[in-house]
């Protein structure tokens, strides 16, 4: 058994779907901070810096703890998840017609150290959203989309934002999984 450092219901559910016994105990940490802190580091070093701290923030003596952090840029400038339903909007006005980096990485510590990491990316080709559009998937979609980086769920409405993807599918819902799995068949948590 793991423990997962995050309340996230997609990475909860592809450690489930994939048969990883765990726990969730999110991680209490300013991330915000560490984002301010690295502000001109390249976003898959913050998104590293992100899940190491969360692997890190959670005490655990025995079990391997797992972080995981996502981070999507476009055009140069880095967004988090929205603050509120306008600001929704707003980031989708921006991202349309334009490609999204999504950045995973993932670390897993034991015993109060890092004892693996790994990043992803994936770029999403946004297609031209009309504000008709932004407001009816809104509509549908707020709030659950108030907790991803992006303002999408792929498993859910968030699909129909894009005209191509590049990348791993794993990666794309905010944790890079079959490098996970295969550092944890590395430690003995899982079958080889």
């Amino acid at each position: 058994m793991i423990v997962l450092a995050s309340k996230s219901s997609s990475r909860q559910a592809m450690l489930r779907d994939a048969g990883v016994a765990f726990e969730a105990r999110p991680a209490n940490l300013d991330e915000r901070a560490i984002e301010a802190a690295m502000q001109s580091a390249p976003p898959a070093e913050i998104a590293l810096a992100l899940a190491e701290a969360k692997a890190l923030a959670v005490a655990e003596p025995v079990k391997p703890v797992l972080g995981s952090d996502s981070l999507v840029v476009v055009d140069g400038r880095r967004f988090d998840k929205p603050s509120s339903h306008a600001d929704a909007v707003a980031h989708l006005r921006f991202f349309s017609g334009k490609i999204m980096e999504l950045h995973s990485a993932a670390a897993l510590a034991r015993n109060g150290a890092v004892v693996w990491s790994h990043t992803a990316v994936a770029r999403l080709h946004i297609r031209n959203l009309s504000d008709d559009f932004i407001a009816g998937y809104l509509d549908r979609e707020w709030p659950e989309v108030s907790y991803c980086v992006g303002v999408f769920r792929i498993e859910a409405l968030g699909v129909q934002l894009f005209d191509a993807i590049e990348g791993d599918h794993f990666t794309v819902l905010g944790m890079p999984l079959l490098p996970v799995l295969g550092a944890l068949r590395d430690l003995g948590e899982l079958r080889s």
